[in-house]
């Protein structure tokens, strides 16, 4: 097992504890984050394809703080860096680092999907 999760054991123990008594909450969590990156990952490609920096920046920047709430650390600073490309007007080498998050972003959808039962 690696030393760094997919997810941050202690981000998901704070969402939890945001509302101990409603087991639905984290689920209701976990469903609008599953349905909005991939528009967020959507609006990346898009941007890039008509390099368009703002809106690049935008959805990376979204991508990073959800991702950052559940503990995708490793998903967060790919969006960070995409974001810090972005603000540069590097948009190569912000393209460049897609792939790789969309492949985290499968291991951080297999991961919460397994806290939710829906694996």
């Amino acid at each position: 097992m690696s030393d760094n999760p997919v997810l941050e054991p202690s981000a998901i123990t704070n969402l939890r504890a945001l509302s101990p008594d409603d087991p639905a909450f984290l689920q209701e969590l976990i469903t609008i984050y599953l349905e909005d990156t991939p528009q967020r990952l959507g609006d990346i490609e898009t941007a890039l394809a008509h390099n368009d920096g703002p809106t690049l920046i935008r959805a990376a920047h979204t991508i990073k703080g959800s991702s950052g709430n559940f503990g995708a650390a490793r998903f967060a600073r790919l969006a960070l860096d995409i974001e810090a490309h972005g603000k540069a007007g590097d948009l190569t080498a912000a393209a460049a680092i897609v792939p790789g998050l969309k492949a985290e972003f499968a291991q951080v959808r297999a991961a919460l999907l397994l806290l939710t039962g829906g694996a």
